[in-house]
């Protein structure tokens, strides 16, 4: 059997995003384009997203997220795509 697609996500698999404290913030704040910001702006930005994270309910299930599919880009669960690398680079030892 040949798999030519992948099968669509079911709305329930992701509805735990509903409770992120990140729902009612700017994307920009977690998805930053990186050619546009210097680095002083970049480490302020990723310390905006990491307080929003910070008292999130659901902080643990969106990191765990992040590392299983893995998320390359922005910030999930209060970690950059450096730190949930590193993370799984431990974890793969």
């Amino acid at each position: 059997m040949t798999i030519t697609r992948l099968p669509r996500p079911t709305y329930s698999s992701y509805e735990w995003q509903e409770q992120g404290r990140c729902r009612t913030k700017a994307v920009e704040q977690f998805f930053a384009d990186d050619h546009e910001l210097d680095q002083r702006e970049r480490r302020e930005q990723t310390e905006a997203a990491r307080m929003v994270c910070a008292g999130c309910p659901v902080r643990e299930r969106c990191l765990d997220h992040a590392l299983r599919v893995p998320e390359t880009f922005g910030i999930w669960g209060g970690t950059t795509p450096t730190e949930r690398a590193q993370m799984l680079w431990d974890v793969a030892g």
